[in-house]
C-alpha cells in the first residue's frame, strides 16, 4: 500500500459476516504480516475484520483455504482452538457501510460495552461551564487546550494578549461553548471564562489593593482602554506615569501592571492606574530630597513641562516651577525661546512653602544682573539705541542691552497734545533711537523719549503762526463748544462754535464739519505758555452784517422760506444766506392758518441787531399794515356828513388827507431803499 493512501480500519462485531450470512462460532486468524507478504501488490484499502465463519460462507478457493491455514472439522466448521484476527484485503467499494452503521450493529450489547469502556477514559464536560485546561500546543494564531475531553479545544491567541508570557504547560480557565460543532470540534473560549469571573476578581483587587496585569488595547479620549480580566477598563492619561505623556500611542499594545482605583457598579466602569504603583517609590525619594532643601541651594533638574507662564522642573521626584520672569533677565515672550523638554538645567531654589510642596525655582539668578554692567557714564539727555520688545497702550519698552530696558511713554513719542496708542508710533522689533529722560540705577529703571529728537514746534510759534495769518488744519475732535484742530504735529488750536459762521446758527460742530476733515482757519490769539491757539473760520471772510444793516432795515419787506417751526416760533431763510426769527403770533397768515415748513412768504423786519447778529421778522404785520393803508384811503375818499356838525368835526380830526399823503410817501421811500440795497449786494 502506498504512503499516499490512508488505512481505514473498521471492526465488525461477531455474529454476521460481510455477506449477511450467519458467522461461524470460532476461527483462527492469520497475522497481519503474513497477509501483507502474501498480497504485497494490493492497492485497495483493507479492513480489520473479526470473523467467525465456515469455509462455505466465504467460498474460499482451495488456494485461499490453504492460505488461511485453518483446520476444519468434518462438518466444515473451523476447529475451536484459538481466537485471533486476520486483516483481509477488501476493496472500499465492496464494503457494506450501510450495514456497518446500521442501528442493529450499534445497539448490540458488545458495541455498547466497548463504548462504555471508552467513555470511562474521558472526563465529564458540561456546556456553559468554566473548567481548567492545559496548554498543549501554541501556533502563531491559535492555542490548543486539553480539558480531559475526547478532543482538544482551539482558542484564538488574541484572547491571551494580556498574557504575552503564555507557554505550553500553563493552566488556564476556559468556557465550554459546545462539546462538538459541525466539524466535531470542541468549542472553548478563554475570554468568556475571564468575563464570568472578572467582576469578582476586579472587586477583590480593589478591596485588597492587589496589583493586576492588563493589556493596553487602544487609545481613547483622555486616556487608554485596558483589558483587565476580559473587562475594558479606563486608564486616564494622568494615571499612566508621573511624568506627562507626550505620545500615548507608544503604550498601545503593551502589557503593564495596574492598580484598580475606582469601580462604578451602576455603569460597570472600572478605572485603573499605573502611576499609583510608582508613586509610592517616588514618595520615598521625594521625602529625602525635600528634607535637604534650602533657599539658595543649586540643584540639577530636568525640564518636565513647559507652559505659557513658566517651566516645571523635575528635581528627581520633586517638581519645582521656574516662573517666566525668573527664566532670563531679558524679556521672554514664551519659555520655549529659552528651554526645551528633557533639557538638563542647574536651577536655584528661591522659595518653598511650609509643607515644601510648592518650590519656586530660578534660572536667571545664576547669572549677574545686566544692570550691573550698564555704562556708568550713561546720563540724562544721552542718546541711546535699542529694540522694541513690548508694546502697551501707555508706551513701549525698549531693550538697550540684554536685560536692560527703558520705557518710552506715549506722551514722549510725539509733541502732539492728542494722546494716542503707542501702536500708532512703534511696533515690536523696531530699532529706535531715544533720549534718556531719567535713569535710576538703584531701582533699575529708565525712561526714554523720542519726540526730543525733533525741534519743539512751540519754540518759534509766534514767528510761524502770526495772529491774523491763515492756515489749513485738520479736524481732530468735537466738543459742544467748538472744534479742536491740528495745524501741524504738536500744534493744536480751538475754533469756538461762534467762530464757525457769520450767518448760520450752529448748535453742534458736527453740523458744520467732520472728524479728519480739512478746514481753513485764521489765527486769532496765541498762548505760548499754555500751548494754546485760538482760531476762527468765519474770520476768513468780511463781516456781512455790515452790509445786512443797510439791507434789512426796520419795516423793510423781504421774501423768505420757512425752514423750521417749533413751539416758540420759526426760522426763516432770507436772501444772501442770512436767517431770521419769527414768533408764533407773527407767523399767522391772513387766512388765519399757521405758516408751514418750506412755505414762501413775505416778511417785514421788525427788529435788527448787528452785535447779536439777530433779525426779527413778522408775516402778519405785512398784511395788517396793508389793510390799514387801504382803510385809511377809503375813509379819505368818503365825504363827511353835514349833520350833526360836532360829529363831523370829530371825524375830520381822525381822518384827513394830510394823514394819507405821508403814509403813501413812506411806502414809496421803503420800496426805493430796498431796491438800492439789492443793487449794492449784486455789485
Amino acid at each position: 500500500m502506498t504512503e499516499g493512501k490512508k488505512k481505514t480500519v473498521k471492526k465488525i462485531i461477531a455474529g454476521k459476516n460481510v455477506a449477511g450470512k450467519a458467522a461461524p462460532k470460532r476461527t483462527r486468524i492469520k497475522s497481519e504480516k503474513s497477509v501483507k507478504e502474501e498480497a504485497p501488490n494490493v492497492e485497495e484499502e483493507f479492513e480489520v475484520v473479526s470473523i467467525k465463519a465456515t469455509a462455505t460462507d466465504y467460498d474460499f478457493t482451495p488456494k485461499e483455504k490453504e492460505d488461511v491455514d485453518t483446520d476444519f472439522d468434518e462438518e466444515g466448521e473451523v476447529e475451536e482452538k484459538t481466537k485471533t484476527e486476520i486483516r483481509v484485503p477488501i476493496a472500499v467499494e465492496e464494503f457494506d457501510w450501510e450495514r456497518f452503521e446500521s442501528e442493529e450493529s450499534r445497539n448490540s450489547p458488545k458495541y455498547k460495552e466497548h463504548e462504555a469502556l471508552y467513555d470511562e477514559t474521558l472526563s465529564t464536560v458540561a456546556v456553559d461551564e468554566v473548567v481548567m485546561g492545559t496548554v498543549i500546543q501554541m501556533t502563531s494564531r491559535e492555542v490548543v487546550i486539553n480539558i480531559g475531553y475526547k478532543s482538544e479545544g482551539v482558542v484564538s491567541l488574541n484572547e491571551f494578549r494580556y498574557n504575552p508570557n503564555l507557554k505550553v504547560g500553563d493552566t488556564v480557565e476556559v468556557y465550554v461553548e459546545s462539546q462538538e460543532d459541525k466539524k466535531g470540534q470542541l468549542l472553548l473560549s478563554h475570554k468568556k471564562a475571564r468575563a464570568i469571573k472578572s467582576w469578582d476578581r476586579v472587586n477583590t483587587a480593589l478591596e485588597t489593593e492587589e496589583i493586576i496585569t492588563g493589556y493596553i488595547k487602544c487609545r481613547t479620549k483622555g486616556g487608554m482602554i485596558v483589558d483587565v480580566f476580559g473587562i475594558e477598563a479606563f486608564l486616564p492619561g494622568s494615571q499612566i506615569d508621573v511624568k506627562p505623556i507626550r505620545d500615548y500611542d507608544l503604550f498601545v499594545g503593551k502589557t503593564l501592571e495596574f492598580k484598580v482605583v475606582k469601580i462604578n457598579h451602576e455603569f460597570k466602569n472600572v478605572v485603573v492606574s499605573h502611576k499609583a504603583l510608582i508613586e509610592a517609590e517616588l514618595e520615598q525619594q521625594k521625602m529625602e530630597i525635600i528634607s535637604k532643601l534650602e533657599k539658595g541651594q543649586v540643584l540639577e533638574g530636568t525640564v518636565k513641562n513647559i507652559t505659557s507662564y513658566g517651566v516645571f522642573i523635575d528635581l528627581g521626584g520633586v517638581d519645582g516651577l521656574i516662573h517666566i520672569t525668573d527664566i532670563s533677565w531679558g524679556r521672554v515672550n514664551h519659555p520655549e525661546e529659552i528651554v526645551y523638554l528633557d533639557q538638563k538645567l542647574n536651577v536655584v531654589i528661591l522659595d518653598f512653602d511650609d509643607d515644601k510642596k510648592r518650590i519656586a525655582l530660578g534660572l536667571k539668578q545664576l547669572s549677574p544682573h545686566p544692570w550691573d554692567s550698564v555704562d556708568p557714564n550713561l546720563n540724562v539727555n544721552d542718546k541711546v539705541t535699542g529694540k522694541v520688545v513690548v508694546i502697551a497702550d501707555y508706551g513701549a519698552f525698549v531693550e538697550i542691552a540684554p536685560g536692560v530696558e527703558g520705557l518710552i511713554h506715549v506722551s514722549e513719542m510725539s509733541w502732539s497734545q492728542h494722546l494716542r496708542s503707542a501702536q500708532e508710533f512703534l511696533k515690536v522689533g523696531d530699532d529706535v533711537e531715544a533720549i534718556v529722560l531719567t535713569i535710576d540705577r538703584d531701582e533699575r529703571k529708565m525712561s526714554l523719549g523720542i519726540k526730543q529728537l525733533k525741534l519743539d514746534p512751540w519754540q518759534n510759534i509766534e514767528e510761524k503762526y502770526v495772529v491774523g495769518s491763515k492756515h489749513l488744519a485738520k479736524v481732530r475732535n468735537f466738543t459742544n463748544f467748538g472744534v479742536f484742530v491740528e495745524i501741524e504735529e504738536g500744534v493744536d488750536g480751538l475754533i469756538h462754535i461762534s467762530d464757525l459762521s457769520w450767518t448760520k446758527k450752529i448748535k453742534h460742530p458736527a453740523e458744520f464739519t467732520s472728524i479728519d476733515a480739512e478746514i481753513e482757519v485764521a489765527v486769532l490769539e496765541i498762548d505760548k505758555e499754555n500751548r494754546r491757539l485760538s482760531l476762527g473760520h468765519k474770520q476768513l471772510e468780511e463781516n456781512p452784517w455790515d452790509v445786512f444793516e443797510t439791507i434789512f432795515t426796520i419795516e423793510s419787506m423781504h421774501e423768505g422760506t420757512v425752514m423750521e417751526v417749533f413751539d416758540k416760533g420759526a426760522v426763516v431763510a432770507l436772501p444772501y444766506g442770512v436767517e431770521g426769527f419769527v414768533t408764533v403770533k407773527n407767523l399767522v397768515k391772513e387766512d388765519g392758518l399757521m405758516a408751514k415748513v418750506d412755505e414762501k412768504l413775505q416778511f417785514k423786519v421788525i427788529e435788527f441787531s448787528k452785535s447779536a447778529k439777530k433779525i426779527i421778522l413778522s408775516h402778519s404785520k405785512v398784511y395788517e399794515d396793508e389793510k390799514k393803508v387801504v382803510e385809511a384811503a377809503e375813509k379819505a375818499e368818503t365825504p363827511a356828513p353835514k349833520k350833526p356838525a360836532k360829529k363831523a368835526k370829530a371825524g375830520k380830526e381822525k381822518t384827513t388827507l394830510g394823514d394819507i399823503t405821508p403814509l403813501a410817501a413812506l411806502k414809496e421811500e421803503m420800496e426805493e431803499k430796498e431796491k438800492k440795497s439789492s443793487r449794492k449786494l449784486k455789485k
